[in-house]
């Protein structure tokens, strides 16, 4: 399968893409734990279905250590007993914010305390903006048929 467009070789892309990728290793840099940004990315792009991100943010977090058990639960992480109370807010903070269209609450108050409960105000911050960009990145791929499977880890850095 071919991409649709080609985003690299686009000079509107180009312009867009370099901020919009600045805004993504803001996010590396954050406060918010690695580990929690790349299983939060994973579960965001397995709602979306953007194989593109899901193949790389699977191979991002195995090359910093993650366990395939973990990488494998991640689409079933309320049955799930390998994720911390943390990471479990992170997670269902993400699924809320991905399906505001399917659930009409999207983040309420009680899931937000929850969230609250095991992140500081900058954390918060960095995850909702993890939780926007990755839904948006996740359009831009599914949109323009990204093909999956070619990544390599760092491969963006």
């Amino acid at each position: 399968m071919d991409a649709r467009l080609d985003y690299f070789s686009s000079p509107t892309a180009g312009k867009a893409l370099k901020h919009f990728m600045s805004a993504g290793r803001t996010l590396k840099d954050s406060p918010l734990p690695a580990v929690t940004q790349e299983l939060v990315a994973l579960r965001v792009s397995q709602i979306n279905g953007c194989a593109a991100c899901i193949d790389m943010h699977t191979k991002e977090a195995a090359a910093a250590g993650e366990t395939p058990v973990r990488l494998n639960l991640v689409a079933a992480w309320r049955e799930a007993t390998v994720f911390t109370d943390a990471e479990r807010a992170a997670l269902e903070l993400a699924e809320a914010g991905t399906r505001v269209a399917d659930a009409a609450t999207g983040v309420d108050d009680e899931l937000w305390t929850y969230a609250a409960e095991h992140y500081d105000e900058e954390q918060l911050t960095s995850l909702v903006v993890l939780v926007s960009f990755m839904n948006a990145v996740n359009r831009l791929n599914i949109i323009a048929q990204q093909p999956a499977g070619d990544y390599e880890p760092g491969q963006f850095h």
